[in-house]
C-alpha cells in the first residue's frame, strides 16, 4: 500500500500526545508490511517547526500539553535517525518545476471550495506525486494525518 504522512502523524508519533498511540499502531503496522514513508524537504521543515510550536504551545497554556524544548529535540533527533537508518522513512527530492506547473491547477480546482491553505496544496502534491522509490504508482492509498482535511 502506497502511504503518504503529513507533519501531525509525525508530532504524534515521537511525542506523546492525543494520537500517540494511533500513530503507533500504524507505524508498526507499515514497518511490518515492508512499506515506507517518503519524506521530503517541505515535511522535514514543517517538522522542525511543528515541534517548536508545540513548545511555544505549551507555554502559553494549551489545556492538556506538555512538550519541553528537550523533548521537542529528542523527537526530532529520533526522526532524524530514523530516516538516516532508512528503515521505513526514505527521502525524497521533488522538483521545483512539477510543483510549480501543478500548484495553481490545485488552487483552482479545490481552495475555493474547500479553504485549503497553501500549505495543505503543498502537502497534497507531495502525496499525489511520489510513488514508492524506482517505480510509478497511483496516487496513495492513505494519507495518514491527525487534523487536517483531505482531498
Amino acid at each position: 500500500m502506497k502511504v503518504f504522512a503529513d507533519t501531525n502523524f509525525y508530532t504524534n508519533l515521537w511525542l506523546e500526545l492525543a494520537h500517540t498511540d494511533q500513530a503507533h499502531a500504524l507505524y508498526d503496522r507499515l514497518l511490518k508490511a515492508g512499506g515506507s514513508l517518503p519524506i521530503t524537504r517541505l515535511v522535514r521543515m514543517e517538522l522542525t517547526n511543528a515541534l517548536q510550536r508545540l513548545v511555544y504551545d505549551s507555554r502559553h497554556g494549551s489545556q492538556g500539553l506538555r512538550v519541553s524544548p528537550e523533548s521537542a529535540l529528542a523527537a526530532h533527533g529520533d526522526f532524524d535517525a530514523e530516516l538516516i537508518a532508512g528503515d521505513i522513512l526514505e527521502w525524497r527530492v521533488l522538483s521545483d518545476d512539477e510543483l510549480e506547473a501543478t500548484f495553481e491547477t490545485l488552487a483552482y480546482r479545490h481552495t475555493a471550495t474547500e479553504g485549503f491553505r497553501t500549505y495543505d496544496l503543498l502537502q497534497g502534491f507531495s502525496a499525489f506525486h511520489l510513488g514508492p522509490i524506482g517505480r510509478t504508482a497511483p496516487p496513495p492509498q492513505k494519507i495518514l494525518s491527525h487534523g487536517y482535511r483531505q482531498f
